[in-house]
């Protein structure tokens, strides 16, 4: 099903010569078949893609709203860039009522991502008890009420964005504070506090001592103590470039450094790259320099590309958290 057949609604913002839509899932009965098809359809079309320039914007589109939301699926930050590309804080009807005391907007249209199902669990087959019981699974050691609970699907739930509501400020997220207000210093140290986590020794080398040319940064060797990846970045009095190029190594060291296929390291270049983009932008990082050459995914089949975005959100998901860990 093409993503055509979708309802699409002009954004207020758009022009005589472009026009901005947004897909909308209105029909209930339809609505999980619908985000499903959208999903296959748009990864489908990005691996069609033969217009590098255009290919690398709707990747850089994505990565922007992902570094909102580092802890959603990219299924989810798909669907979100798909039907509210602007989004920033998302929160269902309720919760923005309840935790936050601001009203969802009259006429806004709810933005449908997945939740998980959580639920007892049929230790056989992984199903929830009614599935189970039309299935032709035959497990019966213990009976349904001693199943443990866990993840039997996904449903499609509704949620809106911030700029939905109206009502009182939301507290400043900590991650907002680099830029000029001199987080940059906390958030460096933060980062080289994650390395032993992210099994990384990292070292700021001075400018007079380093010997890696014109590279800002380099991920060198493994060490012959730990085996962890020895990473280097080249000092400088801008904290927050350092900082950057620093996340940047991480992103390499995690993604691509053990890869000998050297086509396949072309195609992690891209995947370090998006991750750094992801981690520089939630941190409030210029990521502007990211270069995000997709070419290199070229004729890569749409399964591929499905796992390296799983691999993009992964990995910048694990230095995110590694560094929130360390309390910027």
């Amino acid at each position: 099903m093409s993503m055509n057949s979708y309802q699409k609604v002009a954004s207020s913002d758009s022009t005589e010569d472009e026009e901005t839509t947004h897909t909308q899932f209105d029909d209930s009965d339809s609505r999980r078949d619908e985000m499903h098809d959208s999903l296959e359809a748009w990864v489908d079309q990005f691996a069609e893609l033969s217009d590098e320039a255009r290919a690398s914007a709707e990747l850089q589109e994505w990565l922007e709203v992902q570094s909102h939301f580092h802890d959603y699926s990219y299924r989810n930050t798909l669907l979100i860039k798909h039907q509210c590309p602007h989004a920033t804080n998302v929160a269902g009807y309720n919760t923005w009522v309840n935790e936050f005391d601001r009203h969802v907007q009259e006429g806004e249209s709810a933005i449908w991502i997945w939740a998980p199902i959580i639920t007892s669990k049929c230790p056989g087959c992984g199903n929830s008890p009614s599935y189970h019981d039309s299935s032709d699974c035959e497990y019966d050691e213990t009976p349904p009420d001693e199943w443990d609970d866990g993840l039997v699907g996904f449903k499609p739930v509704p949620v809106f964005d911030v700029s939905q509501t109206d009502g009182e400020p939301l507290p400043q997220l900590e991650t907002e504070a680099q830029g000029d207000g001199g987080g940059e210093a906390e958030l460096l140290d933060a980062l080289l506090r994650a390395a032993p986590e992210l099994g990384v020794r990292a070292t700021i080398v001075p400018p007079e001592n380093w010997e890696h040319g014109s590279a800002d940064g380099v991920c060198t060797e493994r060490s012959t103590y730990d085996c962890s990846l020895l990473v280097e970045v080249k000092d400088t009095e801008n904290e927050a470039h350092v900082a950057s190029v620093l996340a940047h190594e991480y992103a390499h060291a995690l993604l691509h450094f053990d890869v000998d296929d050297r086509t396949e390291q072309e195609k992690r270049e891209v995947e370090a790259e998006s991750t750094a983009y992801v981690v520089s932008q939630y941190f409030g990082l210029d990521a502007s320099n990211s270069a995000l050459y997709v070419a290199a995914w070229d004729g890569d089949p749409a399964d591929a590309i499905r796992e390296r975005l799983q691999r993009i959100v992964g990995t910048a998901r694990e230095i995110i958290e590694a560094i929130d860990r360390q309390g910027t």
